[in-house]
């Protein structure tokens, strides 16, 4: 199975973390699926679907197209495999430049995430086309391919002859004559073919669950080991689906029933969370950060997962609170709601630029009970006492792959390797911040992976190290993906004895 977007290394610094702030697991059907659980040009809602400039509130353009839908995905995947940018800092910037129209926005977006996405098992059929291989092409060239299969494959409601043409176009645009017929003749190949689209009956579980639901091989071997076969087929295939949109209520100014009422009154489809006691699922908002709720203070954006750490954390109205690897700020602030704007909060980040979204957080929210610091975590004993937190949160570097389904490249960027690199950091940063809380405090551990060794793993070597430490629940608490349609979540709570 050939991976284009090859493994690379993390480039988020040394403390910093990816943040966001059912049927059963049988043998699925190996020919591909010819639709999608979302229509093209109707973009997840929960994904970059529009930037800023060039964009109105509505999310119509303001500026004369510069190219297609299909020729702005094209430019970010191209730039996303060669450069390894991020998809969803690159989809921005595009649609920005490209001035799309609401409509093609999202066909651009689902273009490019779904690609991504699916790219494993894409490649694996594509290449029975190819006579030369993908890797041999173009990247370009091989970009063009493999959306334009995505989109005859995955989508409903664009005709196959449409695709074809669009890409033979862009082919000529690009290349020339014999480039174009190569492309026009891949994709039809590939329409009359479309029913022997499927994978051999004798793959192993491995090679199966990674190109039946498009995850690299180590990734899926991996999680076999640890949670078993069925367990990890729910868990690629949930890796796939989009994500809703879940914001949380500022109950500093509303209750969740009064914001409820007042987006089902506006028009947005708005229900309660089962998950977060503050968190409610939005559906046909938009973006909801363009909103005059968002504005005035109403909610933040934030996974229902992510929601539960500062309701694990418990914090009490005129405590002092550390939160060690704090931006954007959305736990911070989520904390200070939950004291009531009631005490004292220090919300630390390694970089600047990220301290200044934690003061905007709060700003925004009408908390004045957070105070920010720039400051790497396992440098924190130098600017607080020992033993001067009654709590201390730790929402540490991980891996990230319990939120996959948001940054879909994260299956081809990211190695094994990594994983190793980064418990190192985790190791380090609770054996630095421990000393800061008070004996009988509560210290809160919390990742967006599933990886044991970065979870429970993590905490049982800390208390193995630290005998002062101990649980403070009976178990952990570990969300997959597949359980609530949420994020992928581990959350430890330790308490500090005599």
């Amino acid at each position: 199975m050939k991976q284009s977007f090859e493994n690379t290394n993390n480039d988020r610094g040394s403390t910093s973390k990816p943040r966001n702030d059912n049927h059963g697991p049988g043998r699925p059907d190996t020919r591909i699926p010819t639709t999608s659980k979302s229509s093209a040009g109707k973009p997840h809602e929960n994904f970059p679907s529009t930037g800023k400039k060039h964009i109105n509130k509505s999310g119509a353009s303001t500026g004369k197209p510069k190219g297609s839908a299909r020729e702005a995905a094209l430019e970010v995947l191209v730039r996303t495999e060669q450069d390894r940018s991020y998809s969803n800092l690159l989809l921005n910037q595009t649609l920005q430049q490209y001035h799309l129209d609401k409509q093609d926005a999202g066909l651009t977006t689902e273009i490019v995430y779904g690609t991504i996405q699916r790219l494993n098992t894409i490649d694996y059929f594509l290449n029975r086309f190819v006579a030369k291989g993908l890797v041999k092409l173009e990247p370009w060239v091989r970009s063009l391919l493999r959306l334009s299969y995505y989109q005859m494959l995955y989508l409903d409601r664009v005709p196959d002859h449409a695709i074809v043409n669009e890409a033979v176009n862009l082919a000529k645009k690009k290349g020339h004559a014999g480039i174009s017929g190569m492309v026009n003749g891949v994709l039809r190949n590939v329409i009359r073919n479309k029913e022997a689209l499927q994978l051999p009956t004798n793959l192993s579980a491995v090679d199966r669950i990674a190109l039946t639901y498009s995850h690299p091989q180590w990734m899926v071997k991996r999680w076999i080991d640890q949670i078993g076969e069925a367990r990890t087929e729910l868990l690629c295939e949930a890796n796939n689906k989009p994500p809703h949109v879940s914001i949380r209520t500022n109950t500093m100014k509303l209750s969740r029933n009064d914001l409820i009422f007042l987006l089902n009154k506006s028009g947005v489809e708005a229900v309660p969370s089962e998950l977060a006691a503050d968190g409610i699922l939005v559906k046909n908002g938009g973006n909801m950060a363009l909103t005059p709720w968002y504005e005035e203070g109403l909610f933040s954006i934030q996974d229902e997962s992510s929601m539960l750490v500062a309701e694990t954390l418990q914090p009490e109205p005129g405590e002092r609170i550390l939160d060690c690897c704090a931006a954007p700020g959305g736990k911070t602030a989520h904390i200070a709601e939950k004291m009531g704007n009631l005490g004292e909060i220090w919300a630390c980040d390694i970089h600047e630029h990220k301290e200044k979204l934690i003061r905007e957080q709060a700003a925004r929210l009408g908390l004045t009970s957070v105070h920010t610091l720039v400051s790497d975590a396992r440098d924190l004993p130098q600017h607080f006492a020992e033993g001067s937190f009654d709590r201390i949160l730790l929402d540490a570097p991980c891996s990230g792959l319990g939120v996959i389904r948001r940054k879909p490249d994260m299956k081809w960027n990211k190695r094994e390797q990594d994983l190793n690199e980064v418990c190192l950091i985790q190791k380090e940063l609770l054996d630095s911040i421990h000393p800061l809380l008070k004996v009988g405090g509560t210290l809160i551990y919390s990742t967006c992976t599933l990886e044991y060794n970065e979870n429970e793993g993590r905490v049982q070597q800390f208390l193995d190290n630290h005998p002062d430490f101990e649980w403070d629940q009976l178990k952990p608490i570990e969300i997959y993906p597949y359980e609530h349609l949420s994020d992928g979540f581990f959350i430890a709570r330790l308490r500090k004895r005599a």
